[in-house]
C-alpha cells in the first residue's frame, strides 16, 4: 500500500512538472533565441546605416571603419557588398575571399531589401540590404555573422536549472509521499498481522490505536474491541467444554463400574443386555473425547516445525501394523525420498492414527490400505488410499463436518478432526475414490521451512 502511495504520487507530480516545466522552458527558449534574432538584426541594420554614406558616396569613411572594428571586437564577422555584389569592406576576423552566402541571396536582398536570416553551424547569418537617402534599390547589402555560442550556452544553464528545480521538487514530494505512505500504512499493516495473530488463534492479541488517521485508528479501536468480545467468548466455550467434560466423564465412569458389578451377578440374557448397555456408554465416552479433541483442534496456535514425514509414516504403520494384521488387513507404506513437512509438533501423527483407524475399520478382511507420500507442487502431498466399500459423493461432501459417519457404531469425529488439525496448519484435506473401488484421502500440507521456529503445539487424538 505505500508502495502504491508513493508510486501515484510521484507519477501526479511527474505529470504537473512536465506539464509546467517543459512549456516554461520551450516558450523562455523561444523567447531567448527570439531576442538574439532581433538583437543581431538591429546590429546588422546599425551597420548598414553606417554604410550606407561609404556605398552611396563610393569613398571610404572612418565611421564604417571604427564600426566593423568594434563588431570585430564582439566577435561578430561582417561584410559590406555594394549594388553590383563586389565586397567593400570586412571585419578584421572574416576573410574577404571567403563570401558567407551566395551570391543568389545577395541579389535577392538587393532586389527585395532583406532582411534575410539563416543559421548555420553555430553561427546566425543576417542579410540586410543599405538603404539610401534616395529611393531607389538598396545600395548594397551587410551580412553580419554572430556565434550562437552564448545563446546555447545560456539555454543550457535554463534548462539545467529547470530540471534541478524539477527534481527538487520530485524529491521533495516522494519523501512527503513517502512519509505520509508510512503514517497510513503502518498502522494497517500492524492491524493486518494482528488479524493474523488473531486468526492463528492467539486471541489476546490487540492492535495499537494511537497511530495514523483518525479513521485507522477507529478501525483498530473497532477491532480489538471485536478481539476482546471473541477472546471471552472462545475462553466460555472452553470453559464450557471442560465443565461438561468433567461432568459427564465422573458419571459415566460410575455407571460402567455400576454396570460391571451388576454383569457378576445376572443372567446370561441380563449380562447380554448389560453388556449392550457397556457398548453404549463406551461410545458415548468416544464420542465426549471426540468433542473435546476437536475444540482443542480448533483453538490450539500452531507454531510450525520441520517434521520428517517419510519417518512418521514409517513410525505410525508400524504401531498400526498388529491391528492390521489381526484383521487380515494388508498395510503398506512408500515415500518418494525423503520429505519433510511444516506443521505443528506431534500433528502429523494424530492425522495418520486416525486415517489409519478409519481405513482399518472400513476395509473388509484382505483388504489392502496404502499409506504415500511425496513432494506435489509447492508442498507435501500424502495420500491414504484402501480398497474398501468408499463413500457416496454426499458422503464424501459431509465427511470432514462433525458426527457425520458411514459406521454404525462411529462417532463421525475422526475426520472433522483431520481436517481441524490440516487447515489449522495451512493445509487442505480432500476424499476421492480410490480406482477401482474404496476411498482415498488426500491431504496437502505446507513444505518445511528451514527457519521455522521449533515450538510445541497442543495433542490432539480422536478416531472415527
Amino acid at each position: 500500500m505505500a508502495r502504491r502511495i508513493v508510486l501515484t504520487v510521484v507519477a501526479l507530480i511527474s505529470a504537473l512538472l512536465v506539464t509546467t516545466v517543459v512549456p516554461l522552458g520551450l516558450l523562455t527558449t523561444g523567447r531567448e533565441r527570439d531576442t538574439f534574432r532581433e538583437d543581431t538584426v538591429l546590429s546588422a541594420r546599425a551597420l548598414a546605416a553606417v554604410a550606407e554614406e561609404n556605398l552611396t558616396d563610393h569613398r571610404a569613411t572612418p565611421a564604417l571603419a571604427s564600426s566593423l572594428a568594434r563588431t570585430a571586437g564582439t566577435g561578430d564577422r561582417a561584410w559590406v557588398y555594394d549594388k553590383a555584389g563586389r565586397l567593400v569592406a570586412v571585419t578584421g576576423g572574416a576573410s574577404g575571399s571567403d563570401s558567407p552566402v551566395p551570391q543568389s541571396e545577395i541579389a535577392a536582398v538587393l532586389r527585395t531589401g532583406g532582411p534575410a536570416l539563416s543559421e548555420v553551424s553555430d553561427r546566425l547569418r543576417v542579410v540586410v540590404g543599405v538603404r539610401s537617402a534616395v529611393i531607389g534599390p538598396p545600395a548594397g547589402v551587410v551580412v553580419l555573422s554572430r556565434s550562437t555560442h552564448e545563446l546555447d550556452e545560456r539555454l543550457r544553464v535554463l534548462w539545467a536549472w529547470l530540471i534541478a528545480v524539477a527534481a527538487a521538487g520530485l524529491l521533495a514530494g516522494a519523501i512527503v509521499a513517502g512519509t505520509f505512505a508510512r503514517w497510513v500504512a503502518r498502522p494497517l499493516s500492524d492491524l493486518d498481522v494482528a488479524a493474523q495473530r488473531l486468526g492463528g488463534g492467539a486471541l489476546d492479541t490487540r492492535s495499537a490505536t494511537g497511530q495514523g488517521p483518525p479513521e485507522v485508528r477507529r478501525l483498530a479501536g473497532t477491532f480489538n474491541t471485536m478481539a476482546g468480545r471473541l477472546e471471552a467468548l472462545v475462553h466460555g466455550h472452553r470453559a464450557t467444554m471442560a465443565d461438561v467434560s468433567h461432568q459427564l466423564r465422573t458419571p459415566l465412569a460410575a455407571l460402567r463400574l455400576r454396570l460391571d458389578l451388576l454383569m457378576q451377578d445376572a443372567d446370561q440374557a441380563t449380562a447380554a443386555e448389560l453388556a449392550d448397555a457397556q457398548e453404549e456408554i463406551a461410545r458415548l465416552s468416544r464420542l465426549v473425547d471426540g468433542l473435546l479433541a476437536i475444540a482443542r483442534a480448533e483453538n490450539v496456535v500452531v507454531e510450525p516445525v520441520p517434521v520428517p514425514v517419510d519417518a512418521v509414516i514409517r513410525d505410525r504403520a508400524a504401531a498400526w501394523r498388529p491391528v492390521a494384521e489381526e484383521r487380515g488387513v494388508g498395510l503398506t507404506t512408500g515415500c518418494h525420498g525423503p520429505v519433510r513437512a511444516s506443521l505443528g509438533e506431534g500433528h502429523l501423527e494424530q492425522i495418520l492414527d486416525n486415517l489409519l483407524a478409519n481405513a482399518l475399520d472400513a476395509v473388509p478382511t484382505s483388504g489392502q490400505v496404502r499409506v504415500s507420500a511425496g513432494l506435489s507442487g509447492p508442498g507435501v502431498r500424502i495420500i491414504v488410499a484402501d480398497d474398501g466399500p468408499g463413500m457416496s459423493p454426499q458422503q464424501q461432501e459431509a465427511a470432514f463436518r462433525r458426527f457425520a459417519t458411514t459406521s454404525p457404531g462411529g462417532a463421525g469425529l475422526g475426520l472433522a478432526i483431520v481436517h481441524r488439525l490440516v487447515t489449522s496448519n495451512g493445509g487442505s484435506a480432500a476424499l476421492s475414490d480410490t480406482p477401482g473401488g474404496g476411498l482415498t484421502v488426500t491431504v496437502d500440507l505446507p513444505v518445511s521451512q528451514p527457519d521455522r521456529v521449533r515450538r510445541p503445539a497442543q495433542p490432539v487424538i480422536g478416531q472415527e
